[in-house]
């Protein structure tokens, strides 16, 4: 794997097998924070409890934590990830963020454990597919789907998995991704989240979807 820096100064990955970099070339802070802390409002909710698709480099899980730690919340945070990488790979990621970065320096020294906690909240890693993953019903505030991108790792973006994840939703939950892919949006109506988009940086539009009613489950879908 080959180490990049991208245009806010915070560096990323690039995956030679999925022929992308882990976050995109216009930052990967500025997109954690832009897309995933604020498009789901986790940087407003009292009691944030996230569940994400991709754990990547934990660039987003820190910057919650940053967030949550700022403002004296406990976070609760559920990551599934397939490809874990190594902790030295990790470790080579710093990043600008005073308080989080003193706690992922403790996670850091028991990775890959699937469970960390402490007075910050608590860190669950499920290792594995997202569609044989096991998830909580009605549990997430936010969802954070950041994936490989649906043309390198289009598993991760079937209908049968956005199923799932509303059914880990609550009510008013916000799903929030960089895909604004016609088919994708489709999809997330269908299972239960009203779709919008947003202005995105680098991109024209990312895509917000709003946990709406109770989790739908059409029968054309399976």
């Amino acid at each position: 794997m080959e180490f990049r820096y991208t245009e806010d100064g915070t560096p990323t990955l690039f995956h030679p097998g999925y022929g992308e970099a882990y976050h995109p070339r216009q930052g990967a802070l500025l997109q954690a924070r832009r897309l995933y802390l604020e498009k789901t409002r986790t940087h407003l909710h009292p009691a944030p409890r996230v569940l994400e698709v991709g754990l990547g480099l934990m660039v987003n899980f820190r910057v919650a934590l940053e967030s949550a730690l700022a403002r004296r919340v406990f976070l609760r945070y559920l990551a599934v990830e397939k490809e874990p990488l190594p902790r030295e790979v990790m470790a080579a990621i710093r990043l600008p963020l005073p308080l989080g970065e003193r706690v992922f320096g403790e996670i850091l020294k028991a990775w890959p454990e699937e469970r960390f906690a402490g007075p910050w909240g608590e860190l669950k890693v499920v290792f594995g597919d997202i569609r044989e993953a096991a998830l909580p019903t009605l549990w997430a505030t936010a969802v954070y789907l950041d994936p490989f991108s649906p043309q390198k790792n289009p598993e991760a973006w079937e209908k049968e998995v956005l199923k799932r994840l509303r059914l880990a939703s609550r009510r008013g939950a916000v799903l929030a991704t960089y895909s604004a892919q016609g088919a994708f949006r489709r999809a997330l109506k269908e299972v239960g989240f009203r779709p919008h988009r947003v202005p995105g940086v680098g991109k024209r539009e990312w895509t917000v979807g709003i946990a709406v009613g109770a989790p739908r489950f059409p029968c054309n879908g399976g």
